[in-house]
Protein backbone atom coordinates (compact mmCIF):
# COMPACT_ATOMS: atom_id res chain seq x y z
CA UNK A 1 0.00 0.00 0.00
CA UNK A 2 2.78 2.40 0.86
CA UNK A 3 4.50 1.47 -2.33
CA UNK A 4 1.35 2.27 -4.32
CA UNK A 5 0.98 5.60 -2.58
CA UNK A 6 4.62 6.39 -3.37
CA UNK A 7 4.15 5.38 -6.96
CA UNK A 8 1.04 7.58 -7.19
CA UNK A 9 2.84 10.52 -5.62
CA UNK A 10 5.76 10.08 -7.94
CA UNK A 11 3.40 9.91 -10.86
CA UNK A 12 1.70 13.13 -9.81
CA UNK A 13 5.06 14.82 -9.29
CA UNK A 14 6.32 13.66 -12.64
CA UNK A 15 3.05 14.82 -14.27
CA UNK A 16 3.37 18.25 -12.64
CA UNK A 17 6.94 18.60 -13.81
CA UNK A 18 6.03 17.51 -17.32
CA UNK A 19 3.03 19.89 -17.30
CA UNK A 20 5.23 22.73 -16.14
CA UNK A 21 7.73 22.01 -18.88
CA UNK A 22 4.96 21.85 -21.46
CA UNK A 23 3.46 25.14 -20.15
CA UNK A 24 6.89 26.82 -20.29
CA UNK A 25 7.38 25.55 -23.82
CA UNK A 26 3.99 26.93 -24.85
CA UNK A 27 4.75 30.33 -23.29
CA UNK A 28 8.14 30.37 -25.07
CA UNK A 29 6.41 29.65 -28.37
CA UNK A 30 3.84 32.41 -27.78
CA UNK A 31 6.62 34.89 -26.96
CA UNK A 32 8.43 33.99 -30.17
CA UNK A 33 5.20 34.49 -32.11
CA UNK A 34 4.66 37.88 -30.46
CA UNK A 35 8.28 38.80 -31.05
CA UNK A 36 8.03 37.85 -34.74
CA UNK A 37 4.80 39.88 -35.06
CA UNK A 38 6.41 42.90 -33.41
CA UNK A 39 9.44 42.64 -35.65
CA UNK A 40 7.16 42.43 -38.71
CA UNK A 41 5.21 45.49 -37.54
CA UNK A 42 8.46 47.35 -36.89
CA UNK A 43 9.69 46.52 -40.37
CA UNK A 44 6.37 47.67 -41.86
CA UNK A 45 6.53 50.94 -39.88
CA UNK A 46 10.16 51.42 -40.90
CA UNK A 47 9.25 50.82 -44.55
CA UNK A 48 6.32 53.23 -44.32
CA UNK A 49 8.58 55.85 -42.73
CA UNK A 50 11.08 55.42 -45.55
CA UNK A 51 8.29 55.94 -48.10
CA UNK A 52 7.04 59.06 -46.25
CA UNK A 53 10.61 60.39 -46.04
CA UNK A 54 11.15 59.73 -49.73
CA UNK A 55 7.86 61.46 -50.65
CA UNK A 56 8.68 64.41 -48.40
CA UNK A 57 12.12 64.69 -50.04
CA UNK A 58 10.55 64.64 -53.50
CA UNK A 59 7.92 67.19 -52.45
CA UNK A 60 10.61 69.46 -50.97
CA UNK A 61 12.57 69.22 -54.21
CA UNK A 62 9.41 70.09 -56.20
CA UNK A 63 8.73 73.09 -53.94
CA UNK A 64 12.33 74.17 -54.22
CA UNK A 65 12.16 73.88 -58.02
CA UNK A 66 8.86 75.78 -58.11
CA UNK A 67 10.26 78.55 -55.89
CA UNK A 68 13.37 78.72 -58.07
CA UNK A 69 11.21 79.00 -61.21
CA UNK A 70 9.09 81.75 -59.61
CA UNK A 71 12.22 83.60 -58.54
CA UNK A 72 13.67 83.36 -62.04
CA UNK A 73 10.36 84.51 -63.56
CA UNK A 74 10.15 87.48 -61.18
CA UNK A 75 13.80 88.25 -61.85
CA UNK A 76 13.12 88.24 -65.61
CA UNK A 77 10.06 90.49 -65.14
CA UNK A 78 12.05 92.90 -62.98
CA UNK A 79 14.83 92.97 -65.57
CA UNK A 80 12.29 93.72 -68.30
CA UNK A 81 10.72 96.46 -66.19
CA UNK A 82 14.17 97.88 -65.41
CA UNK A 83 15.10 97.83 -69.13
CA UNK A 84 11.78 99.54 -70.00
CA UNK A 85 12.41 102.25 -67.40
CA UNK A 86 15.93 102.73 -68.71
CA UNK A 87 14.59 103.08 -72.27
CA UNK A 88 12.07 105.67 -71.07
CA UNK A 89 14.79 107.57 -69.21
CA UNK A 90 17.03 107.46 -72.27
CA UNK A 91 14.20 108.85 -74.39
CA UNK A 92 13.64 111.63 -71.88
CA UNK A 93 17.38 112.33 -71.84
CA UNK A 94 17.40 112.47 -75.64
CA UNK A 95 14.45 114.87 -75.59
CA UNK A 96 16.18 117.10 -73.04
CA UNK A 97 19.43 116.97 -75.04
CA UNK A 98 17.58 117.97 -78.21
CA UNK A 99 15.91 120.85 -76.36
CA UNK A 100 19.29 121.92 -74.99
CA UNK A 101 20.88 121.75 -78.46
CA UNK A 102 18.02 123.80 -79.99
CA UNK A 103 18.34 126.36 -77.22
CA UNK A 104 22.11 126.50 -77.71
CA UNK A 105 21.66 127.03 -81.47
CA UNK A 106 19.18 129.86 -80.82
CA UNK A 107 21.58 131.50 -78.36
CA UNK A 108 24.49 131.19 -80.82
CA UNK A 109 22.33 132.64 -83.59
CA UNK A 110 21.24 135.53 -81.37
CA UNK A 111 24.89 136.22 -80.42
CA UNK A 112 25.85 136.42 -84.10
CA UNK A 113 22.95 138.76 -84.79
CA UNK A 114 23.96 140.93 -81.83
CA UNK A 115 27.57 141.10 -83.13
CA UNK A 116 26.35 142.20 -86.58
CA UNK A 117 24.05 144.81 -85.05
CA UNK A 118 26.91 146.06 -82.87
CA UNK A 119 29.15 146.50 -85.93
CA UNK A 120 26.38 148.39 -87.74
CA UNK A 121 25.84 150.62 -84.70
CA UNK A 122 29.56 151.39 -84.44
CA UNK A 123 29.61 152.31 -88.13
CA UNK A 124 26.56 154.54 -87.70
CA UNK A 125 28.20 156.24 -84.72
CA UNK A 126 31.24 157.10 -86.83
CA UNK A 127 28.98 158.46 -89.60
CA UNK A 128 27.07 160.54 -87.04
CA UNK A 129 30.32 162.01 -85.71
CA UNK A 130 31.33 163.02 -89.23
CA UNK A 131 27.91 164.56 -89.84
CA UNK A 132 28.13 166.50 -86.55
CA UNK A 133 31.48 167.97 -87.50
CA UNK A 134 30.15 168.93 -90.95
CA UNK A 135 27.03 170.39 -89.32
CA UNK A 136 29.12 172.52 -86.93
CA UNK A 137 31.19 173.81 -89.81
CA UNK A 138 28.04 174.79 -91.77
CA UNK A 139 26.56 176.50 -88.71
CA UNK A 140 29.77 178.48 -88.18
CA UNK A 141 29.75 179.52 -91.85
CA UNK A 142 26.08 180.55 -91.69
CA UNK A 143 26.63 182.57 -88.54
CA UNK A 144 29.56 184.36 -90.10
CA UNK A 145 27.42 185.33 -93.12
CA UNK A 146 24.59 186.50 -90.86
CA UNK A 147 26.92 188.61 -88.75
CA UNK A 148 28.37 190.30 -91.81
CA UNK A 149 25.00 190.95 -93.49
CA UNK A 150 22.87 191.90 -90.50
CA UNK A 151 25.42 193.57 -88.33
CA UNK A 152 24.40 191.33 -85.36
CA UNK A 153 26.49 189.31 -82.96
CA UNK A 154 26.33 185.53 -82.99
CA UNK A 155 24.30 185.36 -79.80
CA UNK A 156 21.76 187.98 -80.97
CA UNK A 157 21.34 186.29 -84.37
CA UNK A 158 20.92 182.87 -82.72
CA UNK A 159 18.16 184.16 -80.43
CA UNK A 160 16.27 185.79 -83.31
CA UNK A 161 16.51 182.65 -85.53
CA UNK A 162 15.50 180.27 -82.76
CA UNK A 163 12.54 182.43 -81.79
CA UNK A 164 11.25 182.60 -85.35
CA UNK A 165 11.74 178.84 -85.90
CA UNK A 166 10.02 178.06 -82.61
CA UNK A 167 7.00 180.25 -83.43
CA UNK A 168 6.66 178.78 -86.92
CA UNK A 169 7.16 175.13 -85.90
CA UNK A 170 5.07 175.03 -82.70
CA UNK A 171 1.78 174.17 -84.40
CA UNK A 172 3.43 171.68 -86.77
CA UNK A 173 5.19 169.93 -83.90
CA UNK A 174 1.97 169.70 -81.86
CA UNK A 175 0.09 168.30 -84.85
CA UNK A 176 2.81 165.70 -85.53
CA UNK A 177 2.92 164.69 -81.87
CA UNK A 178 -0.87 164.20 -81.71
CA UNK A 179 -0.82 162.29 -84.99
CA UNK A 180 1.87 159.85 -83.87
CA UNK A 181 0.38 159.45 -80.39
CA UNK A 182 -2.94 158.41 -81.91
CA UNK A 183 -1.18 156.16 -84.40
CA UNK A 184 0.83 154.53 -81.59
CA UNK A 185 -2.33 153.86 -79.60
CA UNK A 186 -4.05 152.26 -82.58
CA UNK A 187 -1.02 150.15 -83.45
CA UNK A 188 -0.60 149.08 -79.81
CA UNK A 189 -4.25 148.05 -79.56
CA UNK A 190 -4.04 146.11 -82.82
CA UNK A 191 -0.85 144.38 -81.69
CA UNK A 192 -2.34 143.48 -78.29
CA UNK A 193 -5.52 142.11 -79.88
CA UNK A 194 -3.43 140.13 -82.37
CA UNK A 195 -1.29 138.59 -79.61
CA UNK A 196 -4.32 137.65 -77.51
CA UNK A 197 -6.14 136.21 -80.51
CA UNK A 198 -3.10 134.21 -81.56
CA UNK A 199 -2.54 132.89 -78.03
CA UNK A 200 -6.17 131.82 -77.56
CA UNK A 201 -6.39 130.15 -80.99
CA UNK A 202 -3.17 128.19 -80.36
CA UNK A 203 -4.45 126.79 -77.06
CA UNK A 204 -7.99 125.58 -76.36
CA UNK A 205 -9.03 124.41 -72.89
CA UNK A 206 -11.85 122.20 -71.65
CA UNK A 207 -15.17 123.30 -70.22
CA UNK A 208 -15.78 123.01 -66.47
CA UNK A 209 -16.63 119.39 -65.74
CA UNK A 210 -15.87 118.79 -62.05
CA UNK A 211 -18.49 116.80 -60.15
CA UNK A 212 -19.17 116.11 -56.50
CA UNK A 213 -19.81 112.36 -56.77
CA UNK A 214 -18.03 109.22 -57.95
CA UNK A 215 -19.83 106.00 -58.87
CA UNK A 216 -18.23 102.65 -57.94
CA UNK A 217 -19.56 99.70 -59.95
CA UNK A 218 -20.12 96.39 -58.14
CA UNK A 219 -20.13 92.84 -59.61
CA UNK A 220 -23.40 92.11 -57.80
CA UNK A 221 -25.77 93.68 -55.27
CA UNK A 222 -24.83 91.18 -52.54
CA UNK A 223 -21.66 93.22 -51.95
CA UNK A 224 -23.75 96.16 -50.72
CA UNK A 225 -24.60 94.24 -47.55
CA UNK A 226 -20.95 93.33 -47.00
CA UNK A 227 -19.93 96.98 -47.49
CA UNK A 228 -22.49 98.04 -44.87
CA UNK A 229 -21.30 95.28 -42.51
CA UNK A 230 -22.76 93.93 -39.30
CA UNK A 231 -24.64 96.73 -37.51
CA UNK A 232 -23.14 99.15 -40.07
CA UNK A 233 -19.55 98.74 -38.81
CA UNK A 234 -17.92 98.67 -42.24
CA UNK A 235 -19.70 101.69 -43.67
CA UNK A 236 -19.05 103.68 -40.46
CA UNK A 237 -15.34 102.83 -40.69
CA UNK A 238 -15.28 103.80 -44.38
CA UNK A 239 -16.93 107.16 -43.81
CA UNK A 240 -14.78 107.91 -40.74
CA UNK A 241 -11.46 107.09 -42.46
CA UNK A 242 -12.18 108.35 -45.96
CA UNK A 243 -14.13 111.50 -45.07
CA UNK A 244 -16.74 110.93 -47.78
CA UNK A 245 -20.44 110.18 -47.79
CA UNK A 246 -21.08 106.55 -48.90
CA UNK A 247 -24.55 106.39 -50.46
CA UNK A 248 -26.03 102.89 -50.89
CA UNK A 249 -29.46 103.04 -52.53
CA UNK A 250 -31.53 101.07 -55.03
CA UNK A 251 -29.15 101.78 -57.92
CA UNK A 252 -28.33 98.32 -59.31
CA UNK A 253 -24.72 97.13 -58.91
CA UNK A 254 -23.37 100.56 -57.89
CA UNK A 255 -22.69 102.75 -54.86
CA UNK A 256 -22.15 106.51 -54.82
CA UNK A 257 -19.33 108.41 -53.07
CA UNK A 258 -20.06 112.07 -52.37
CA UNK A 259 -17.59 114.75 -51.19
CA UNK A 260 -16.54 118.24 -52.22
CA UNK A 261 -12.87 117.25 -51.76
CA UNK A 262 -11.59 115.68 -55.00
CA UNK A 263 -8.54 114.12 -53.30
CA UNK A 264 -10.56 112.37 -50.61
CA UNK A 265 -13.08 111.17 -53.19
CA UNK A 266 -10.37 109.73 -55.45
CA UNK A 267 -8.74 107.85 -52.53
CA UNK A 268 -12.15 106.57 -51.38
CA UNK A 269 -12.97 105.29 -54.88
CA UNK A 270 -9.68 103.38 -55.10
CA UNK A 271 -10.04 101.93 -51.57
CA UNK A 272 -13.55 100.58 -52.19
CA UNK A 273 -12.57 99.18 -55.61
CA UNK A 274 -9.69 97.26 -53.99
CA UNK A 275 -11.92 96.03 -51.17
CA UNK A 276 -14.54 94.79 -53.66
CA UNK A 277 -11.83 93.07 -55.69
CA UNK A 278 -10.29 91.48 -52.58
CA UNK A 279 -13.61 90.42 -51.05
CA UNK A 280 -12.43 90.76 -47.43
CA UNK A 281 -14.38 93.75 -46.10
CA UNK A 282 -13.87 94.40 -42.40
CA UNK A 283 -12.69 97.42 -40.33
CA UNK A 284 -9.08 96.22 -39.93
CA UNK A 285 -8.77 95.41 -43.64
CA UNK A 286 -10.31 98.77 -44.55
CA UNK A 287 -7.64 100.61 -42.51
CA UNK A 288 -4.81 98.60 -44.11
CA UNK A 289 -6.06 99.25 -47.65
CA UNK A 290 -6.59 102.95 -46.86
CA UNK A 291 -3.00 103.42 -45.61
CA UNK A 292 -1.60 101.60 -48.66
CA UNK A 293 -3.71 103.59 -51.16
CA UNK A 294 -2.88 106.92 -49.49
CA UNK A 295 0.87 106.18 -49.70
CA UNK A 296 0.51 105.21 -53.39
CA UNK A 297 -1.40 108.44 -54.12
CA UNK A 298 1.33 110.57 -52.51
CA UNK A 299 3.97 108.84 -54.66
CA UNK A 300 1.84 109.22 -57.80
CA UNK A 301 1.42 112.96 -57.12
CA UNK A 302 5.20 113.40 -57.08
CA UNK A 303 5.65 111.38 -60.29
CA UNK A 304 2.86 113.27 -62.06
CA UNK A 305 4.36 116.60 -61.03
CA UNK A 306 7.78 115.48 -62.34
CA UNK A 307 6.25 114.44 -65.69
CA UNK A 308 4.55 117.83 -66.06
CA UNK A 309 7.77 119.72 -65.28
CA UNK A 310 9.74 117.62 -67.81
CA UNK A 311 7.04 117.93 -70.50
CA UNK A 312 7.10 121.71 -70.16
CA UNK A 313 10.91 121.82 -70.40
CA UNK A 314 11.38 123.36 -66.94
CA UNK A 315 14.15 122.51 -64.51
CA UNK A 316 15.44 123.08 -60.97
CA UNK A 317 12.02 123.08 -59.27
CA UNK A 318 12.13 121.96 -55.63
CA UNK A 319 10.66 118.44 -55.03
CA UNK A 320 8.12 119.81 -52.52
CA UNK A 321 6.79 122.24 -55.13
CA UNK A 322 6.75 119.43 -57.74
CA UNK A 323 4.63 117.34 -55.38
CA UNK A 324 2.21 120.23 -54.88
CA UNK A 325 1.93 120.61 -58.68
CA UNK A 326 0.66 117.02 -58.79
CA UNK A 327 -1.74 117.76 -55.89
CA UNK A 328 -3.36 120.56 -57.95
CA UNK A 329 -5.03 117.75 -59.93
CA UNK A 330 -7.33 117.28 -56.94
CA UNK A 331 -8.22 120.96 -56.45
CA UNK A 332 -10.88 122.96 -58.24
CA UNK A 333 -11.92 126.61 -58.38
CA UNK A 334 -15.43 127.48 -59.54
CA UNK A 335 -15.64 124.00 -61.07
CA UNK A 336 -12.41 124.48 -63.03
CA UNK A 337 -9.65 121.98 -62.27
CA UNK A 338 -6.69 123.83 -60.72
CA UNK A 339 -4.02 121.79 -62.52
CA UNK A 340 -5.78 122.16 -65.88
CA UNK A 341 -6.12 125.90 -65.26
CA UNK A 342 -2.43 126.24 -64.31
CA UNK A 343 -1.29 124.35 -67.42
CA UNK A 344 -3.58 126.49 -69.57
CA UNK A 345 -2.20 129.70 -68.03
CA UNK A 346 1.38 128.42 -68.47
CA UNK A 347 0.92 127.73 -72.20
CA UNK A 348 -0.94 131.01 -72.84
CA UNK A 349 1.62 133.04 -70.86
CA UNK A 350 4.48 131.39 -72.79
CA UNK A 351 2.89 132.29 -76.14
CA UNK A 352 2.15 135.90 -75.10
CA UNK A 353 5.62 136.44 -73.61
CA UNK A 354 7.28 135.03 -76.75
CA UNK A 355 5.28 137.42 -78.96
CA UNK A 356 6.27 140.38 -76.76
CA UNK A 357 9.96 139.49 -76.73
CA UNK A 358 10.04 138.09 -73.18
CA UNK A 359 11.39 134.84 -71.76
CA UNK A 360 8.96 132.11 -72.84
CA UNK A 361 10.19 129.45 -70.38
CA UNK A 362 10.17 131.84 -67.44
CA UNK A 363 6.61 132.87 -68.33
CA UNK A 364 5.58 129.19 -68.47
CA UNK A 365 7.19 128.59 -65.08
CA UNK A 366 5.36 131.56 -63.55
CA UNK A 367 2.08 130.45 -65.16
CA UNK A 368 2.43 126.90 -63.84
CA UNK A 369 3.15 128.12 -60.27
CA UNK A 370 0.83 131.15 -60.12
CA UNK A 371 -1.90 129.17 -58.29
CA UNK A 372 0.38 126.74 -56.41
CA UNK A 373 -1.04 128.05 -53.13
CA UNK A 374 -4.38 126.35 -53.94
CA UNK A 375 -2.70 123.00 -53.19
CA UNK A 376 -2.29 124.19 -49.56
CA UNK A 377 -5.62 125.93 -48.87
CA UNK A 378 -7.26 122.74 -47.50
CA UNK A 379 -4.47 122.33 -44.93
CA UNK A 380 -3.46 125.90 -44.00
CA UNK A 381 -5.28 129.15 -43.32
CA UNK A 382 -4.86 132.14 -45.62
CA UNK A 383 -5.41 133.03 -49.26
CA UNK A 384 -3.81 130.95 -51.98
CA UNK A 385 -1.86 134.05 -53.12
CA UNK A 386 -0.09 134.50 -49.77
CA UNK A 387 0.46 130.75 -49.33
CA UNK A 388 1.90 130.42 -52.85
CA UNK A 389 4.11 133.49 -52.49
CA UNK A 390 5.53 132.37 -49.13
CA UNK A 391 6.14 128.86 -50.50
CA UNK A 392 8.08 130.10 -53.54
CA UNK A 393 10.10 132.51 -51.40
CA UNK A 394 11.01 129.66 -49.05
CA UNK A 395 12.29 127.52 -51.93
CA UNK A 396 14.05 130.46 -53.65
CA UNK A 397 11.97 130.64 -56.83
CA UNK A 398 12.70 133.34 -59.43
CA UNK A 399 11.56 136.85 -58.48
CA UNK A 400 9.44 137.04 -61.67
CA UNK A 401 7.51 133.94 -60.52
CA UNK A 402 6.86 135.46 -57.07
CA UNK A 403 5.79 138.78 -58.62
CA UNK A 404 3.40 136.92 -60.99
CA UNK A 405 1.81 135.09 -58.02
CA UNK A 406 1.06 138.36 -56.22
CA UNK A 407 0.21 140.34 -59.39
CA UNK A 408 -2.41 138.00 -60.89
CA UNK A 409 -4.86 139.01 -58.13
CA UNK A 410 -3.75 142.65 -57.89
CA UNK A 411 -1.61 142.39 -54.74
CA UNK A 412 1.32 143.90 -56.69
CA UNK A 413 1.93 145.58 -60.04
CA UNK A 414 3.49 143.35 -62.75
CA UNK A 415 7.21 144.20 -62.93
CA UNK A 416 8.09 142.26 -66.09
CA UNK A 417 6.71 141.11 -69.43
CA UNK A 418 6.44 137.56 -68.07
CA UNK A 419 4.39 138.59 -65.02
CA UNK A 420 2.07 140.71 -67.18
CA UNK A 421 1.67 137.76 -69.56
CA UNK A 422 0.65 135.52 -66.62
CA UNK A 423 -1.97 138.07 -65.49
CA UNK A 424 -3.43 138.26 -69.01
CA UNK A 425 -3.37 134.46 -69.40
CA UNK A 426 -5.06 133.94 -66.00
CA UNK A 427 -7.88 136.29 -67.01
CA UNK A 428 -8.25 134.55 -70.40
CA UNK A 429 -8.37 131.10 -68.82
CA UNK A 430 -10.86 132.02 -66.10
CA UNK A 431 -13.13 134.33 -68.09
CA UNK A 432 -13.70 132.24 -71.22
CA UNK A 433 -17.25 130.84 -71.57
CA UNK A 434 -17.77 127.52 -69.83
CA UNK A 435 -14.55 127.63 -67.83
CA UNK A 436 -16.09 128.08 -64.38
CA UNK A 437 -19.32 127.62 -62.41
CA UNK A 438 -20.21 130.08 -59.68
CA UNK A 439 -22.83 127.91 -57.90
CA UNK A 440 -20.45 125.00 -57.36
CA UNK A 441 -17.73 127.29 -55.99
CA UNK A 442 -20.07 128.89 -53.44
CA UNK A 443 -21.08 125.40 -52.24
CA UNK A 444 -17.44 124.27 -51.99
CA UNK A 445 -16.53 127.38 -49.98
CA UNK A 446 -19.42 126.73 -47.60
CA UNK A 447 -18.53 123.11 -46.81
CA UNK A 448 -14.83 124.01 -46.54
CA UNK A 449 -15.69 126.75 -44.03
CA UNK A 450 -17.79 124.25 -42.03
CA UNK A 451 -14.84 121.83 -41.83
CA UNK A 452 -12.46 124.63 -40.79
CA UNK A 453 -14.80 125.69 -37.95
CA UNK A 454 -14.93 122.10 -36.67
CA UNK A 455 -11.17 121.44 -36.83
CA UNK A 456 -10.40 124.74 -35.05
CA UNK A 457 -11.68 123.31 -31.75
CA UNK A 458 -9.21 121.81 -29.26
CA UNK A 459 -8.99 118.03 -29.20
CA UNK A 460 -10.42 117.52 -32.71
CA UNK A 461 -8.42 115.28 -35.08
CA UNK A 462 -10.51 115.41 -38.27
CA UNK A 463 -13.78 116.79 -39.62
CA UNK A 464 -15.70 115.81 -42.76
CA UNK A 465 -18.66 117.63 -44.30
CA UNK A 466 -21.00 115.03 -45.82
CA UNK A 467 -24.56 114.73 -47.17
CA UNK A 468 -24.05 117.75 -49.46
CA UNK A 469 -22.98 119.90 -46.51
CA UNK A 470 -26.06 119.08 -44.41
CA UNK A 471 -24.02 117.06 -41.91
CA UNK A 472 -20.51 117.39 -40.44
CA UNK A 473 -18.79 114.36 -38.87
CA UNK A 474 -16.19 115.41 -36.28
CA UNK A 475 -13.59 112.90 -34.99
CA UNK A 476 -12.39 113.77 -31.47
CA UNK A 477 -9.20 112.59 -29.77
CA UNK A 478 -10.46 110.23 -27.04
CA UNK A 479 -7.43 110.97 -24.85
CA UNK A 480 -8.10 114.73 -24.83
CA UNK A 481 -11.92 114.87 -24.96
CA UNK A 482 -14.31 113.01 -22.64
CA UNK A 483 -18.00 112.28 -23.29
CA UNK A 484 -19.26 115.45 -21.59
CA UNK A 485 -16.80 117.64 -23.48
CA UNK A 486 -17.86 116.00 -26.77
CA UNK A 487 -21.43 117.19 -26.14
CA UNK A 488 -20.22 120.75 -25.44
CA UNK A 489 -17.99 120.77 -28.53
CA UNK A 490 -20.89 119.72 -30.76
CA UNK A 491 -22.98 122.61 -29.45
CA UNK A 492 -20.09 125.10 -29.84
CA UNK A 493 -19.50 124.02 -33.44
CA UNK A 494 -23.23 124.25 -34.25
CA UNK A 495 -23.44 127.73 -32.74
CA UNK A 496 -20.37 129.01 -34.62
CA UNK A 497 -21.72 127.59 -37.91
CA UNK A 498 -25.00 129.44 -37.28
CA UNK A 499 -23.11 132.72 -36.75
CA UNK A 500 -20.55 132.51 -39.58
CA UNK A 501 -21.99 130.39 -42.41
CA UNK A 502 -24.90 131.08 -44.77
CA UNK A 503 -26.71 127.81 -45.59
CA UNK A 504 -30.17 126.50 -46.45
CA UNK A 505 -32.06 124.20 -44.04
CA UNK A 506 -30.10 122.79 -41.11
CA UNK A 507 -26.69 121.20 -40.49
CA UNK A 508 -26.28 118.19 -38.21
CA UNK A 509 -23.07 118.11 -36.12
CA UNK A 510 -21.86 114.63 -35.06
CA UNK A 511 -18.92 114.50 -32.62
CA UNK A 512 -17.49 110.95 -32.49
CA UNK A 513 -15.20 109.88 -29.66
CA UNK A 514 -13.69 106.42 -30.02
CA UNK A 515 -11.07 104.87 -27.74
CA UNK A 516 -9.00 101.96 -29.05
CA UNK A 517 -6.87 99.79 -26.77
CA UNK A 518 -4.21 97.68 -28.49
CA UNK A 519 -2.06 95.05 -26.80
CA UNK A 520 0.62 92.66 -28.09
CA UNK A 521 1.38 89.15 -26.79
CA UNK A 522 5.10 88.49 -27.25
Amino acid sequence: MLIEISIAAASVLIGGVVGALIQKQLETSKFEVYEAGAKAKAKAIEHEAEIILRNATLQAKDLELEAKNKFEEQNINLKKEYELKMVQLEKKDETLNELFKDELKNITKEKDEIKNIKKEVEQKVLEVKDLKQEYKAKIAEALSVLEQSAGLTEKEAKNIVLKKVEEKSRDEIAHIVRKYEEQAKQEGKKKANFILAQATTRFAGDFAAERLINVVNLPNDDLKGRIIGKEGRNIKTLEMLLGVDVIIDDTPQAIILSSFNLYRRAIATKVIELLVEDGRIQPARIEDIYKKVKAEFEQNLLEEGQDIVIDMGLNKIHPEIVKLIGRLKFRASYGQNALGHSLEVAHLAGIIAAELGGDEKLAKRAGLLHDIGKALTHDFAGSHVDLGGDLCKRYKEHSVVINAIYAHHGHEEPKSIEAAAVCAADTLSAARPGARREVLESFLKRVQEIEEIATSKNGIKQAYAINAGREVRVIANAKLVNDDEAVLISKEIAKEIEEKVQYPGEIKVNVIRELRAVGYAR
